[in-house]
């Protein structure tokens, strides 16, 4: 029954029976009042609920974006100190923070202190001269450096030492651990950045009274936190961030903080969390439960006093029923209706609110709706006055805005009694709200209807969406985005029979134009390449930006390998084109690896790794081209895998083993030196030929350990044939170029030498001619501190390389060793015979002996003495012998006359390391 139904009910009971109206009145009041205060009770629950259900939201969401930009900005630390420790091991030049400087690296204000630290402790390096000298040995990030070999980013609270004169804030230090060539303790790399770099992610007003935002350590070394009202505590004793680390302990989460284990202030908030994915830190985010629950509580507040007044009014009414005429009692409930609805629909100054007047035909059914009321706020949405509004039909308003979905809401709304909804409004220059959030409640034969503006919370949302997903240099898609949409695609591309290709782009050169150009002029590079690569694909292809210089392509649909190869052939070709970056053109290339869906994988990840290897094996090959990808190229990948593990092994495990090859006088055939040659017996593959490994050994950097075990094995041999009496001679090692242009040979040859009490008139150091071809100061400053120690120095293989006569006279070398391609053509041409005597005519002219390398035959050996070589070395005189052997010839000390016993079929010896 309606209250106007009971209304006119109790005034005709009045008529009839007045005695039981005195009752009725007071008790319809009473159950009016319960049922007003039940309502507003739920009403109210409602509304907290969704505020904290909001609260929780934007905590989650406010956290995940800090923690993606906290990821973001640490790795930039980790790459600025990676490539510091880089160019710093390379170099070790003293100048090298200052000539970044000048290039545009460390000058923006966050960076406080940039420094480079010796293995003692003592600052080498710095932006701030005044700490240059400070030793700095006794810090807790130093001795962690100095105590563990791991090169990972440490992160931790910086001490007030590097605090400079005028900075507001508290620093958090960045430091790395630098190593020598043998991976010894170098020292470290610091870096102290203003913390609020860090914090002040949202502005204050995005946090709300109360917010705050923190940086936590996942291990405990780390705490940094900015509240809403921009005080910035790193570390303190004044932080509110709760000590107990075991409430954010989960990957990531979001929960309601209070009581004794709350925030130091006491205050209740709602706390979200996310663990970084790559870097041992927390973002955190603290939203006031208070202010949360700020508008619900107001709501409530409203809601309460207004059903205060409302039921004194009904048990006014009621008391008054009872001698009211039933019209009187009647048409003051229709007033309070009115006053009711009213009152609802502007609970919000900034709220749109209207009346809307059903029209119905003559069956009743509801056909337009009529504005009979609404305020300026309202008609402002719309893009007219409030005069104007009023009287309007929904029909005319409409006016193709919105179609048939706008009245089929209102009377929907109509026969439920409410509805609410979040719309997206129509794009016209008409309407004044772009998101608003609708309530209707039914009043008698109308509607009171509650806009609200919510355009600004959505573009905020969608901001946060889009920092998530989207790459913030190029625009296209992050790597986290591509890969999550890729199952999804995989699974209809499946379902369909339907085929796919993904292409692993690599940009050539790009490293270079970044190092020596600037990260600006890369950024912008990078930010052409992805608009450049968008312009050659299809709108339904995917493009993401895979991190660094690699972009990943999903060409779907793709009909098969013709199609991947001409689009990536099209990509090759496009980017052969310099790009113009403000005045100057940069030339890089791309290098494109292709798997194909279903053949190659199918799964994201696999398709990911097997393009990778296909680019890898491309770029191997030539930069600059596309390369499908092939298992083979994956077994290969594994099989040199698995030696360089193998290697690795061989040294723990001291499988290498040294054979000698003598070195005689060319006329004499007197011993007069020897060659130190490594080989590897493995314990299940047997011998395994040095044209197997070394080259693999150079690729991989393992040479440089190699050559340390060549180094100290002939160390050691030498010792302990002094030990057994044998009559020495000298043993001349080779050095490798990379192991020679690393440097650091002179360094373990010294240490090896006064282990075993090495003189160095036995030592002989053998530099390949490819190896002294660069810098000239730093090989000269290399052979230098070699000579220094009383070593002689040979020139190996010459003939093979580059080398100029003005080269080796100012390098001052002992030795010239001729390559045995040279000796072999001795008795074959006669250009053979003149080139040759020119080589020896040129070296005793510079001071050095001529030893000719790869003699087999006995008519090569009387063309060298012809040609006054000074010393041959070859299978005819003797091949690699073990240690036990070699003593032998120290003591027999004439070797020519045995050559025929050591020439024969061998193979000349094609690998001398």
């Amino acid at each position: 029954m309606s209250i106007h139904a009971a209304v006119r009910t109790a005034s005709r009971t009045y008529s009839h029976h007045s005695g039981y109206l005195v009752f009725i009145w007071p008790a319809l009041a009473v159950l009016l009042c319960a049922a007003l205060w039940i309502a507003t009770v739920v009403r109210s629950d409602a509304e907290h609920e969704r505020a904290e259900t909001q609260a929780r939201k934007d905590a989650s969401a406010y956290a995940e974006a800090y923690e993606q930009y906290i990821t973001r900005s640490v790795g930039q630390m980790d790459q600025v100190t990676m490539q510091l420790k880089f160019s710093w091991e390379k170099s070790r030049n003293l100048g090298l923070l200052d000539e970044l400087r000048r290039d545009g690296m460390f000058t923006d204000a966050a960076f406080s202190v940039v420094a480079i630290v010796d293995r003692n402790g003592l600052v080498q390096a710095s932006t701030r001269p005044a700490l240059i000298g400070s030793d700095l040995s006794a810090g807790p990030y130093f001795v962690q450096h100095r105590n563990h070999i791991s090169t990972a980013l440490r992160i931790g609270t910086a001490p007030p030492r590097f605090t400079r004169e005028g900075d507001e804030g508290d620093l958090v230090l960045f430091t790395r651990r630098l190593d020598t060539r043998d991976d010894e303790f170098d020292g470290i790399v610091l870096m102290a950045m203003d913390a609020r770099y860090f914090t002040s992610f949202v502005s204050p007003a995005t946090l709300g009274v109360g917010g705050v935002v923190a940086l936590a350590g996942s291990e405990g070394r780390l705490r940094a936190e900015q509240r809403s009202d921009g005080a910035a505590f790193l570390d303190s004793s004044d932080k509110l961030l709760p000590a107990h680390e075991d409430l954010w302990a989960s990957e990531r989460g979001v929960r309601l903080v209070q009581g004794q284990h709350g925030f130091a202030d006491g205050q209740a908030r709602v706390l979200g969390w996310r663990h970084s994915s790559a870097y041992p830190l927390v973002a955190l985010v603290g939203l006031s439960h208070a202010a949360a629950l700020e508008a619900a509580q107001a709501s409530w507040i409203d809601s309460r006093d207004r059903a205060i007044v409302i039921s004194a009014c009904l048990l006014l009414l009621g008391a008054a029923g009872a001698v009211l005429a039933r019209r009187a009692v009647l048409r003051e409930r229709e007033q309070e209706e009115v006053q009711r609805a009213y009152r609802t629909a502007t609970e919000s100054g900034n709220d749109g609110f209207y009346m809307a007047a059903a029209v119905r035909d003559r069956e009743g059914e509801i056909t337009d709706f009529r504005i009979v009321d609404c305020n300026e706020r309202g008609a402002f949405f719309y893009g007219l006055t409030r005069a104007t509004l009023i009287g309007s039909s929904l029909s005319q308003i409409d006016s193709a805005l919105f179609g048939e979905a706008l009245l089929d809401t209102y009377r929907k709304a109509m026969e439920a009694g409410f509805h609410e909804d979040d719309r997206r409004m129509p794009l016209d220059n008409r309407l004044n709200i772009s998101w608003g959030r609708r309530r209707l409640v039914r009043v008698g034969n109308g509607l009171a209807v509650t806009l609200q503006d919510i355009s600004e919370r959505k573009a905020h949302e969608t901001q946060l969406e889009r920092l998530a997903n989207e790459d913030v240099l190029t625009g296209l898609a992050t790597r986290h985005a591509f890969l999550a949409a890729m199952p999804a695609i995989l699974a209809q591309a499946g379902s369909t029979g339907s085929g796919l290709a993904l292409l692993f782009i690599d940009l050539d050169e790009f490293k270079h134009v970044n190092d020596t150009h600037g990260h600006a002029t890369g950024d912008q590079l990078l930010r052409s390449a992805a608009a450049r690569l968008l312009s050659l694909l299809r709108p339904t292809d995917q493009v993401a930006r895979f991190g660094g210089d690699e972009f990943l392509v999903l060409l779907h649909p793709c009909e098969g390998e013709r199609q991947a190869a001409s689009v990536a052939a099209r990509i090759v070709e496009a980017f052969s084109v310099p790009f113009l970056i403000g005045d100057e053109l940069h030339a890089v290339g791309a290098s494109i690896g292709i798997s194909m869906f279903p053949r190659d994988g199918e799964d994201a990840e696999t398709l990911v790794r097997h393009s990778d290897i296909a680019m890898y094996a491309g770029k191997n090959e030539g930069k600059g081209q596309y390369r499908f990808f092939d298992p083979a190229l994956s077994n290969s990948l594994n099989s040199r895998a698995r030696l360089k593990q193998r290697m690795l092994e061989a040294i723990e495990h001291d499988q290498f083993a040294l054979v000698y090859q003598p070195r005689v006088h060319a006329r004499s055939g007197e011993l007069l030196s020897m060659e130190a040659l490594i080989r590897w017996q493995h314990p299940e593959l047997g011998v395994v030929s040095p044209a197997e490994f070394i080259p693999l050994a150079e690729s991989t950097g393992l040479i440089v350990r190699i050559g340390e075990v060549v180094i100290d094995k002939a160390c050691a041999q030498l010792a302990a044939w002094r030990e057994a009496g044998v009559e020495l001679v000298p043993v001349s090692i080779n050095v490798s170029p990379k192991q020679f242009l690393r440097g650091g040979v002179q360094r373990h040859l010294s240490c090896a030498m006064a282990r075993h009490r090495i003189p160095p008139s036995l030592i002989e150091v053998e530099i390949t001619e490819s190896a002294m071809m660069g810098d000239h100061d730093d090989i000269l400053a290399e052979l230098a501190s070699l000579r220094a120690l009383g070593v002689k120095l040979h020139v190996d293989d010459f003939g093979t390389g580059y080398s100029s006569l003005s080269q080796l006279q100012r390098l001052k070398m002992d030795v010239l060793k001729v390559d045995r391609a040279f000796t072999t053509e001795l008795g074959n041409s006669k250009e053979g015979k003149v080139f040759f005597q020119a080589i020896v005519s040129m070296a005793h002219a510079l001071g050095m002996s001529v030893v000719a390398e790869g003699v087999e035959t006995e008519e090569q050996l009387d063309i060298l003495r012809g040609l006054d070589c000074n010393e041959v070395q070859g299978y005819y005189i003797a091949r690699p012998v073990a240690a036990a052997e070699m003593a032998a010839m120290m003591r027999r000390r004439f070797l020519l006359g045995q050559g025929a016993l050591a020439s024969g079929s061998l193979a000349p010896e094609v690998v001398s390391f």
